[in-house]
């Protein structure tokens, strides 16, 4: 009987141990990887779309009317005669 309890007493399992990362692993991706990936996709989706007319936003904070778009470059109207070209990427969002 002694031989049995001590085989039980044995090293312990890695089970806990891989709860816990697995855990870990779980809230981060839905508390920090997903919401990301999702802000990402929706950011893509309204570069995509933009044309001309579209008042935005730079990620700079200068406001402006699109006068233009080509292929990574957008042309902003940011007064009567002002005109400026910023990045496509640049472009934080759409304004009402």
């Amino acid at each position: 009987m002694t031989w049995f309890l001590q085989a039980q007493q044995g090293a312990p399992t890695m089970w806990p141990t891989w709860g816990f990362l697995i855990a870990m692993f779980a809230i981060f991706y839905f508390l920090i990887i997903r919401p990301q990936q999702k802000r990402s996709k929706e950011h893509k989706s309204m570069l995509e779309s933009l044309s001309k007319g579209d008042k935005v936003v730079t990620t700079g904070g200068i406001l402006g009317t699109i006068i233009g778009v080509r292929d990574h470059v957008v042309t902003l109207r940011i007064e009567e005669n002002t005109k400026i070209e910023v990045l496509l990427s640049n472009i934080a969002g759409k304004r009402e």
